[in-house]
């Protein structure tokens, strides 16, 4: 983590990707009814959910520069009482707590198979992140870091599709070396699990170079850390920039992020120093408030 940034978890027993990734392909051959059922509000304002569900890509090229669908998915399946409150902090706390939507297609088999493979997979990646922050704590001696994660209202995986792109515009090329990219440049907020299926395209910037991270096995996972967490350890280790590279095929990939819960403390490091975070926000809930309004939520 330190020299790369990222590191595999692999033989995961009890894990199928080829299972995910066959279940993820039936689910966006769907008929666009069907997914459009399970919408964020934003494209669907029957349904109440901002956040959890399925996230169409968006049809305008030219104009958009993250071109994918996304089907959101929580640690949530009920939800409890609304709150009367005119906290916006309070509101978000309840927002976060959406519950997960699944597909009802009439196909019994397909149905019960999806949502418990992917409920399953969800639990999967957030023992991983959080087996993770405990290594973390004990390497380097910060026994208060994984109170800082002990709920997760806010951790979301994301089955992701990147369909094959028929029109290109300038947004799309690097600004760092002119690389043709399907998915931007950046580096991650908390910790990432990420699942790629084996497919090509992802790459790190090391070196003041992009790369090409090697595939792995076939049930295994690639984990890296994002800035905000990093600051919390003291930047000990490596958020890596990174990001994909056009590709010629659909490409299916799972992100899982896991963020502290919402009222920990991200102001300061585990020894005690300003974090960048730290200069505008005390807790957790204060940042992924103004983080959700600065970026579109199908990227999320």
């Amino acid at each position: 983590m330190k020299k790369y940034g990222f590191f595999y978890v692999v033989d995961v027993p009890e894990y199928s990707a080829a299972l995910e990734h066959d279940y993820m392909k039936q689910f966006y051959d769907l008929d666009e009814d069907v997914k459009d059922e399970l919408a964020i509000r934003r494209h669907n304002p029957a349904n109440k959910n901002a956040y959890r569900g399925y996230c169409p890509g968006l049809d305008d090229v030219e104009n958009t520069l993250q071109y994918k669908n996304l089907y959101n998915i929580g640690p949530h399946e009920t939800r409890g009482a609304s709150v009367e409150s005119e906290n916006i902090l309070e509101k978000l706390r309840y927002d976060c707590q959406e519950p997960n939507v699944w597909p009802e297609t009439g196909n019994c088999t397909f149905d019960k198979g999806f949502k418990e493979t992917f409920q399953a997979g969800f639990e999967i990646r957030r023992n991983i992140g959080r087996a993770f922050i405990r290594s973390i704590a004990r390497a380097m001696n910060y026994p208060n870091l994984p109170a800082l994660f002990a709920e997760d209202e806010f951790s979301a995986m994301g089955l992701r599709k990147y369909p094959i792109r028929k029109k290109i515009n300038s947004n799309m090329y690097s600004d760092f070396d002119g690389t043709l990219l399907r998915e931007l440049e950046h580096i991650d907020s908390t910790v990432t699990v990420l699942s790629t299926f084996n497919n090509a395209g992802l790459e790190i910037l090391y070196k003041n170079q992009y790369r090409t991270v090697p595939v792995t096995g076939e049930n295994s996972f690639i984990v890296n850390i994002g800035k905000l967490v990093d600051d919390l350890i003291d930047n000990k280790v490596a958020a890596v920039r990174h990001r994909v590279a056009e590709v010629d095929f659909d490409r299916y990939s799972i992100t899982y992020f896991l963020g502290p819960q919402f009222d920990a403390d991200i102001s300061r490091s585990m020894t005690g120093k300003l974090t960048d975070a730290g200069q505008k926000y005390t807790i957790f809930g204060e940042w992924i408030k103004d983080y959700l309004g600065a970026i579109e939520l199908f990227y999320y």
